[in-house]
């Protein structure tokens, strides 16, 4: 009895082994030879596995923090890019870089230089040391370009230089002078805020898109608005908003911001059930009050022009 138990199992042992699905599953698979190659352009390793190339950027490069304890890369430092087949011979790649703050703006940059979108910026953890942001990537193409357009922003990765610390403003700093002429940046806007103190607000809404949540129209005074404040003087001033845009109008709005120097803070969405989908970026800058109007106005004049898609294949 006991011999024939035992010869029960050892079938089913075996059939299990030899099952085609789970031996795919369970090691790697073949690598195709365009991933090999996408391997070489990168100068990284990888791995390929249930038909997907995975790339490890992992910040081993960074001793992080957590609420005062050391943690581990793999904890939730580890970065990476991921590419697979997709339709009509062209592959999809999807990606979570792991950035410092400083990093941010200019790995986006070389992101959006070479036709790749940025489809999420966030934090992942509280009280984290350096302090770091998970930036979400999307691109469609050919392998070999799609290696080659990310590669510059994964070569930044860790060499950006730090930004120089600044001093905290105390209680007896003196307020900035001047002002700001809110005349010209209405001028440049092309449309009136409102003063409160020393911050100078334009807010405007999304009437064009209809956007409604359980059954509710969602106006400006709700939520759906884009807007900029800004404070300080014409000569040194700062601007800090928010820019409501439908999925198309993300990536052209990201390239205005950063084209004018302003800096993308965060990327993400404010309603979950709302249609259609809108998506929501906060930026800043600081420089002149002009040259910051200007660079909202570009932000602005992206918005309301239809689905048209933009160019994401070279």
């Amino acid at each position: 009895m006991k011999n024939a138990i035992g010869f029960i199992i050892s079938c089913i042992a075996s059939s299990v082994l030899v099952a085609p699905g789970f031996v795919a599953t369970a090691r790697a698979q073949e690598m195709p030879s365009d991933y090999q190659e996408v391997l070489k352009v990168l100068g990284r390793q990888g791995d390929y596995k249930a038909d997907v190339l995975k790339v490890n950027v992992p910040r081993n490069d960074l001793q992080v923090s957590v609420a005062g304890v050391l943690t581990p890369t793999p904890f939730g430092f580890g970065g990476w890019v991921a590419l697979t087949k997709g339709e009509g011979g062209r592959d999809v790649m999807m990606g979570d870089l792991v950035l410092l703050q400083e990093e941010v703006n200019p790995v986006m940059s070389a992101l959006l230089d070479h036709g790749l979108d940025v489809t999420a910026l966030h934090n992942h953890f509280f009280w984290e040391e350096p302090r770091l942001f998970f930036m979400h990537i999307h691109g469609h193409g050919k392998a070999i370009d799609l290696g080659n357009r990310v590669k510059p922003a994964l070569d930044l990765i860790g060499h950006v230089t730090a930004a120089p610390a600044h001093k905290s403003p105390s209680a007896s700093d003196p307020a900035p002078q001047g002002g700001l002429d809110a005349a010209k940046i209405v001028k440049i806007v092309g449309h009136e805020g409102e003063q409160t103190g020393p911050v100078y607000k334009i807010t405007l809404g999304r009437d064009d898109i209809g956007v409604k949540e359980s059954g509710a129209k969602i106006n400006a005074r709700m939520g759906l608005n884009t807007w900029a404040a800004f404070a300080g003087t014409n000569e040194n001033a700062q601007i800090a908003g928010d820019v409501a845009m439908l999925e198309s109008e993300v990536t052209p709005v990201l390239k205005a911001l950063r084209k004018n120097g302003l800096d993308v803070v965060a990327i993400h969405n404010h309603m979950t059930t709302a249609h259609p989908i809108v998506i929501f970026l906060h930026y800043w800058g600081r420089g002149p009050a002009e040259k910051l109007a200007t660079g909202f106005k570009a932000a602005v004049d992206e918005l309301g022009k239809g689905q048209a898609t933009h160019k994401t294949d070279y």
